[in-house]
């Protein structure tokens, strides 16, 4: 991998044309095992500037409060209750408008590398409201200048909540700085709540089920401690969610991939090791299923440690290795980018139960922290239980390997529609990587690069299997297959991996808005596995006459498959014009 140019495969692009859609898919794979996504140095390094910005910004933020005098005196401020307000605020602002999660090249996002404020602050873009039909006033799928004044009202309560002075002193807390007013914490988590009814997507976007959950918790600074006890309280749900999701067959498949494309881990050989037997066995090997196993039982077990040692060197070493889990993930890079939220995660651990660790269970003055802890952790089960009902986000299923999917089968035609009838400032994904890349070729090779991603994740399997059913007595050379996540960042603004974005609500709009005729455009979902049944369910719509097939697949073939496999077993159970089986 090259310092400005990325390394690509290399193959005879004629010759490698000609093959199946698996076949074109092989080399790809064997490729992204040796090398990962072939990403420039300097990208990795673009994004590690990023994440010294948003320190540096956080840092910056925090000095604007009186009382908080220093930038390197920050032994003296930084355990303030004030500073961690701050510091989450500062966060879901910075996630809100788009410099967080789902920036840049490596999320797919070329010209330009953010959507977010770009889209939301402009009327008639698409919405996705979560419950249309039961909540009122929400109904609709066009942004209106309201929905536009309600966005920019959430950065402006926002900004303002950054450059204020704390209430006054608070002695439960010890602290004389004191703590941002009551009326901005409910402001903002009011227009927040209204803005998540009336667009799923903003609130997802601005990591609503973390740094919502926090300002939750600000409420809670006139029961003694019950502030910073909730505070630990929302971190250990979140560790402990993400932990429990991870306890299925597909993470190993998640640390193979991650792991392969390393920015640190450079050698070939090595990376190499994280499969079962390169090139004929692209499973995870010995190496990915124990790191696997080892990092969820250090996110399920280690911050119980932080929660219940209150100090001393059991709370040390306890911290230590989550910030080690931390920076194991920020150091890989991953796709996505989640990486501003790993360096909070390492912030909580020092301010929340380093900074605090002499507060514990037994300091809970009412029951507003156990029941904000409750209400986060049901979430967590039923999204785990019923996962086509709710977002892996809310449902912390991150990194998990288990994500509602989709892939889009488009003609040239229906592009066409799409890129003139949107409302939207970023073109569709095939021609961001024609423009990136240079050539029609090269964008091909990367467009079949992501395609042996997606397969190396097991759901992959599952949707290259699938596109036979969609496109079933069509010709598939017809169609190119979009990734619903890259074609989600094009149509609503933003895109983290999450189906429930890019799901029958968003065809509805986009067809609404297109008009689409029968076989443009075949839409493949498919849902994430609940955690008790072994299978997951997909289904086949039509963006003009609808759904035309459901049915499910094992977890056991997808498994089994390697990032090629387009012959995992199917099982129809109802097609249209077809009694169910």
């Amino acid at each position: 991998m090259g310092f400005l140019k990325p390394d690509m495969p290399v193959v005879d692009f004629e010759e490698w044309s000609k093959g199946t859609r698996s076949e074109k898919i092989r080399p790809m794979a064997l490729h992204w095992a040796e090398v990962g996504f072939g990403t420039p140095v300097v990208l990795h390094l673009f994004y590690v500037v990023k994440i010294l910005l948003y320190i540096l910004g956080a840092w910056l933020i925090a000095l604007t409060t009186r009382g908080i005098d220093g930038f390197t005196n920050v032994a003296e401020w930084w355990t303030e209750p004030i500073v961690f307000e701050k510091v989450v605020l500062y966060t879901m602002l910075f996630e809100v408008v788009g410099l967080g999660c789902g920036f840049g090249p490596l999320n797919n996002r070329f010209f330009p590398p953010m959507g977010s404020i770009l889209y939301w602050l402009r009327p008639n873009t698409i919405r996705l409201p979560p419950w249309p039909n039961r909540v009122p006033l929400t109904k609709g799928d066009n942004r209106t200048p309201f929905d536009v004044l309600l966005y920019a009202a959430l950065l402006v309560v926002l900004v303002v909540a950054l450059l204020s002075d704390g209430a006054g002193p608070v002695p439960a807390l010890g602290t004389s700085v004191g703590v941002l007013p009551l009326w901005q914490i409910w402001t903002i988590l009011g227009l927040l709540a209204v803005l998540g009814l009336r667009d799923k997507v903003v609130f997802l976007a601005a990591r609503g089920e973390v740094y919502g959950s926090f300002t939750v918790a600000f409420l809670f600074v006139g029961y003694g401690v019950d502030m910073l006890l909730a505070a630990k309280l929302v971190c250990i749900v979140i560790w402990l969610g993400a932990a429990v999701s991870k306890l299925n067959k597909h993470f190993p498949f998640v640390i193979s991939t991650m792991m392969s494309n390393h920015s640190l881990i450079r050698a070939k050989a090595l990376k190499r090791k994280f499969f079962e037997r390169f090139p004929d066995d692209l499973r995870p090997g010995p190496v990915s299923r124990f790191i696997a196993h080892f990092s969820t039982a250090v996110e399920l077990l280690v911050p119980l440690a932080l929660l219940f040692s209150h100090g001393g060197w059991p709370t040390a070493i306890a911290a230590f290795v989550m910030v080690c889990f931390h920076l194991g993930i920020l150091s890989a890079i991953p796709m996505g980018v989640p990486l501003e939220w790993n360096v909070f995660m390492i912030f909580c651990v020092l301010t929340l139960f380093v900074g605090h660790a002499d507060i514990g269970l037994t300091d809970m003055s009412t029951p507003l922290p156990a029941l904000l802890f409750a209400v986060l952790a049901t979430i967590v089960v039923l999204g785990n239980l019923f996962p086509r009902k709710i977002s892996f986000l809310p449902g912390m299923r991150y990194y998990a390997g288990n994500w509602d999917t989709t892939w889009w089968c488009i003609k040239p035609s229906a592009n066409e529609k799409i890129e003139r009838d949107l409302v939207a400032i970023a073109s569709m994904p095939a021609s961001q990587l024609e423009k990136f890349y240079g050539s029609p070729e090269q964008a091909m090779i990367y467009l079949y690069k992501g395609y042996a991603f997606r397969g190396f994740n097991t759901h992959g399997r599952a949707l290259l299997t699938l596109v036979h059913n969609a496109l079933a007595g069509r010709n598939e050379d017809d169609y190119v297959i979009t990734e619903g996540e890259r074609l989600c960042s094009t149509a609503v603004g933003w895109n983290f991996g999450d189906g429930h974005m890019h799901n029958e609500q968003l065809i509805e709009a986009m067809h609404k808005r297109c008009h689409f005729e029968p076989d443009e455009v075949r839409v493949i979902i498919l849902d994430a596995q609940p955690i008790h049944r072994q299978r997951q369910q997909y289904r086949l719509i039509d963006a003009a006459t609808g759904e035309f097939e459901r049915g499910y697949v094992n977890v056991a073939d997808m498994v089994q498959g390697q990032p090629w496999s387009d012959d995992i077993p199917v099982h129809v159970t109802w097609q249209r014009d077809r009694a169910p089986r």
